[in-house]
């Protein structure tokens, strides 16, 4: 078995991530913006920029991404359609 100096020699270097070094990586916070969203001046570090940057992140091969989308979809769509009955049933006179 060789030991760890013999192994340190052996090394290489060929398995690092073949990307320019001037570039950010790919896992750095706010890469997955859309372009639409950098324009109007959201970035990771807003609210809603976070939001985005976050959802951009799922991956839907993923079944854990795909639950996590659904929820996401039922806590930010359940209280409009709770608003738009409400205001139909408003408008119509049900009580």
């Amino acid at each position: 078995m060789p030991g760890p100096r013999e192994d340190a020699e052996n090394w290489s270097d060929d398995w690092a991530d073949d990307h320019d070094d001037d570039t950010p990586p790919y896992w750095e916070a706010g890469r997955r913006m859309p372009e639409d969203a950098r324009r109007m001046g959201l970035t990771h570090h807003v609210p809603d920029g976070a939001l985005l940057d976050f959802a951009g992140a799922l991956d839907s091969r993923k079944p854990l991404h795909r639950a996590t989308a659904w929820v996401m979809l039922a806590v930010f769509g359940l209280p409009v359609l709770f608003y738009v009955l409400r205001l139909v049933f408003t408008v119509v006179g049900w009580s």
